[in-house]
């Protein structure tokens, strides 16, 4: 007997060999140059914190520790795990705030940064197509996604991973909604002695969603020492990401003091 789709599926999984090889050199100066080419676009933030100068030293730095972060990077399914992509881009703000700190800076100034440059990554891609991708976020097939990926997550195949369950919208406060237990980024900054940096990565979810076009509301962050991350999206809602954060998340859903 076959057993349910999620059974094959699961066995199916069990038995395919792992794919995961150290990333080329060829890879890795790939991915160099591509940081390079957002930190470019993206100066002003060094400058105006450091100073033009210093700045073109720190850049160079920054893509060195870049370099070196690449190959140590935790596996967690390669490209059939949707937030693969979400944990290799951890490695970016992380060689920032290394090299930030290197020059006398503070968290909230690499936080700062980051914030800008996301931001400004993000306006350069057309209003209407970030607006489709909002709209899409919504989209049955999408949601089914991350369905998939939630279920997969409760296996904890891999230590590094995100652990997460969907949740149904009540159609009057959110559409549709994620609880995460475990997070990538938090467990792999936790690794690299930099958990300081995990709440400024959770900001930069708002200003995704800002760009976007839809309502994210939460309450709680596993970044502030909270029982998970609840994400609630809605499709016609606003959202501000301004500088410097609310952090509303610090308190983990209870009054502020």
């Amino acid at each position: 007997m076959q057993g349910s789709p999620e059974e094959v599926t699961m066995r199916a999984e069990k038995s395919r060999p792992e794919t995961h090889a150290p990333a080329s050199s060829r890879r890795i100066e790939k991915l160099v140059r591509k940081f390079d080419r957002i930190l470019g676009r993206s100066g002003d933030s060094l400058v105006s914190r450091f100073g033009e100068e210093t700045a073109a030293v720190m850049r160079g730095e920054i893509l060195d520790e870049y370099r070196r972060l690449i190959p140590d990077m935790p596996y967690i399914g390669g490209r059939r795990n949707m937030l693969s992509a979400n944990l290799l881009g951890t490695a970016q703000p992380l060689a920032a705030h290394r090299v930030v700190a290197r020059h006398g800076g503070s968290v909230d100034d690499t936080g700062e940064i980051i914030h800008c440059v996301t931001r400004a990554e993000l306006e350069r891609i057309p209003r209407v197509v970030r607006q489709m991708v909002g709209r899409y976020r919504f989209s049955r097939p999408k949601i089914r996604q991350f369905e998939r990926a939630a279920r997969r997550s409760q296996r904890r195949r891999y230590p590094d991973d995100w652990v997460f369950q969907g949740v149904d919208g009540d159609r009057a406060t959110f559409d549709t909604g994620l609880d995460f237990t475990e997070c990538g980024i938090v467990k792999y900054l936790h690794a690299q002695g930099a958990d300081e940096l995990a709440p400024f990565m959770c900001d930069l979810d708002y200003v995704v969603a800002e760009a976007v076009g839809y309502g994210l509301r939460r309450t709680k962050t596993l970044a502030w020492g909270c029982d998970r991350c609840d994400f609630r999206l809605s499709k016609n809602g606003v959202t501000s990401a301004p500088w410097p954060p609310a952090f509303v998340e610090r308190t983990c859903g209870q009054p502020r003091p």
